[in-house]
């Protein structure tokens, strides 16, 4: 599977997860990846994992909160692999949660800072080497939560990730006329170290009520939303932009 030969991705959130599956499957699909993330030990591991199976990839350790970052992962796809045309900016946290009422204004910020201003700032520095080499795909991991479904104690992450799929339809808007698409992909509950590890109480049965909210009565694995993330990047999704994208097992239909 070839369908992203010649093209240079960036991927966030790349240490573990849904990021480090779609750095794996990006580069199976014949793209070279610029990898980031916060643990640069995971990152390396991923790095040589991709490089022993004979894909291009470097890693750059930082925090996306911070823009010096992002601009460092744009000038690394371009002196590594001579520019950009694809980034999956997937970094999220669940942040602060409790009540609205109970919310501090720090971890409100904090929160919109990791989830959304992230995701803006990868986009500003982006955009530019997009369009320099013509144009190219962007996706965004938002979530179902603030889209289809609200969960109390969740308003910082929800308003967040809701702000994601208004982000994407305005760069879509503003920019597909020079060839850049943009959608965000809404997964459902997902099987990630991050995940099992917010996971309150007695695990097995909070893992148990949240698969049964899902009308497949599972979790996704990371490759599964990895794959979805694929198809919105390559030419199959060449006429989908502004679009968001749920692979989410069922979750925002499901009454059972």
């Amino acid at each position: 599977m070839t369908i992203l030969t010649d093209k240079v991705a960036i991927i966030t959130g790349a240490s573990s997860g849904i990021g480090k599956a779609a750095a794996k499957l990006f580069s199976q699909a014949g793209a070279s990846v610029v990898l980031s993330g916060r643990r640069s030990e995971e990152l390396a591991d991923v790095v040589a994992e991709i490089k022993g199976a004979g894909g291009s990839a470097v890693s750059v350790t930082g925090d996306v909160r911070a823009e010096s970052h992002a601009k460092k992962l744009v000038e690394t796809a371009i002196e590594e692999f001579g520019g950009l045309d694809i980034a999956f900016n997937n970094v999220g946290s669940s942040g602060a949660m409790g009540a609205v009422t109970d919310l501090t204004l720090d971890g409100w910020d904090d929160t919109l800072r990791t989830n959304l201003t992230s995701a803006f700032l990868s986009a500003k520095h982006q955009l530019p080497a997009l369009i320099n080499r013509g144009g190219g795909a962007l996706v965004f991991t938002s979530s179902f939560v603030g889209n289809t479904v609200g969960f109390p104690g969740m308003a910082a992450y929800a308003a967040a990730k809701a702000g994601l799929v208004g982000l994407v339809q305005t760069i879509a808007a503003e920019f597909g006329s020079r060839g850049v698409r943009a959608n965000a992909l809404l997964p459902g509950g997902t099987d990630t170290p991050s995940n099992a590890a917010n996971l309150p109480g007695a695990a097995s049965e909070t893992r148990g009520f949240i698969e049964g909210l899902h009308a497949l009565k599972r979790l996704a694995r990371p490759e599964e939303i990895a794959q979805a993330a694929l198809f919105l990047v390559s030419p199959a999704a060449s006429f989908m932009t502004g679009a968001a994208v749920l692979a989410d097992g069922g979750v925002s239909i499901n009454r059972t």
